[in-house]
């Protein structure tokens, strides 16, 4: 299995969002305070997609 790969800026993104996170300052866009890890996360890899970094396409679920 093939690992994914995450360019070092959009690394350095998600890293910056996940400190926010921790710190207890990451804020949704509906302005709420951010409770969940992989709500974190998937906060970070959006707006590196958005500041347009190299990011994987999410992987498709099996049903």
């Amino acid at each position: 299995m093939s690992k994914t790969k995450y360019s070092e800026k959009a690394q350095e993104k998600v890293g910056k969002v996940m400190k926010e996170f921790k710190e207890g300052e990451l804020k949704s866009s509906s302005g709420e305070k951010v409770t969940n890890r992989k709500q974190a996360v998937a906060i970070g890899i959006s707006e590196a997609k958005e500041a347009g970094l190299k990011v994987p396409k999410q992987k498709k679920k099996n049903d």
